[in-house]
């Protein structure tokens, strides 16, 4: 496998599809997810991450998450490259990455272990034998600030390891782990706070970002990734207002609203968004106001086809 091409393939919007959910049963609600897919590839998507922590990946079980992945990557059907997200203990990630690299992901992406006494080595420890355990390559999600950066500077060399997931916002902290990894290693940064915090990583060395805004509104992401691209300063400034405020009512309650504040964009858009499981609350009525408001000024620079998404869903 050419690991450096993976990595190449990752300089772009990585797309953390929505998992909807059944009001009543709270059941995967499986055309929802079709649409969701048919949707973020008539967009654009280049990069379907299925099982991330916007897809609320820690309510599934691991039956749930291994057919999550299979039905994305037969949704997908190559036309772009799938990362399929895996975690927990050590075998247990192992076993999602092995059925993940059978039903044809391309590549997986380790979230960051939940356990409470985590150490620097017992990281490395983790990571490490995951990684070397999978035939697929590797994304780590690095998000505990409490961890040091020298956990990545021992994996980075790792021929399988293609891509960081860095979703700690500090800037100067960041750029410097990125100018201390050797460029040879091919380790694709990737801004794991999505578009708000996007410009700031990117001057810090990232070469894209991950994005939930991409289910509702694929217009601005793909704004924002292509004026980064170009240097366009003062559209990257223009996007960012633009999005600040859906990006900021995803932030409230420490991140709370992260999930569900997409899912009911996506339903107030006609959208099968579905409902979220425990434990994220369903959205308050203040907030869903707020939501409906955001959709309100967006209306202008939205196209039909993201109004009326029922229109691209044309694929069976």
């Amino acid at each position: 496998m050419n690991y450096k091409e993976i990595s190449k393939k990752l300089e772009t919007v990585s797309a953390i599809n929505m998992l909807p959910f059944d009001e009543l049963t709270k059941d995967i609600n499986w055309e929802g997810l079709k649409e969701n897919i048919h949707f973020l590839l008539n967009h654009g998507a280049e990069v379907i991450v299925p099982n991330g922590n916007t897809g609320e990946f820690y309510a599934l079980t691991l039956q749930e998450a291994k057919a999550v992945n299979k039905k994305v990557v037969e949704l997908v059907d190559g036309q772009a490259t799938v990362v399929s997200g895996i975690g927990y203990s050590v075998d247990t990630a192992i076993e999602l990455g092995e059925a993940a690299d059978r039903d044809g992901a391309d590549c997986v992406m380790i979230h960051q272990p939940i356990h409470p006494y985590i150490t620097n080595k017992g990281a490395v420890i983790y990571f490490k034998k995951i990684i070397e355990s999978l035939n697929l390559p590797s994304i780590i999600y690095f998000k505990d600030p409490d961890l040091s950066d020298e956990v990545i500077k021992e994996l980075a060399p790792l021929e399988k390891l293609v891509g960081v997931k860095y979703a700690i916002n500090d800037l100067p902290r960041l750029t410097k782990v990125i100018r201390d990894v050797p460029k040879e290693h091919n380790i694709a940064w990737i801004c794991g706070t999505a578009e708000k915090w996007a410009p700031f990583f990117h001057n810090s060395g990232t070469v894209g970002f991950t994005s939930g805004l991409i289910n509702v509104h694929p217009e601005k992401c793909f704004e924002m990734l292509h004026a980064l691209r170009n240097e366009d300063h003062a559209k990257v400034w223009e996007v960012w207002e633009e999005i600040l405020a859906f990006e900021d009512l995803r932030s409230k309650y420490n991140n709370g609203n992260n999930v569900v504040v997409i899912k009911e964009t996506m339903e107030q858009l006609g959208m099968l968004g579905g409902v979220t499981r425990e434990p994220v609350s369903p959205l308050n009525e203040i907030d869903k106001q707020e939501v409906s408001q955001i959709i309100h000024e967006w209306k202008s620079t939205m196209q039909p086809a993201s109004m009326n998404h029922y229109l691209l869903n044309t694929v069976d």
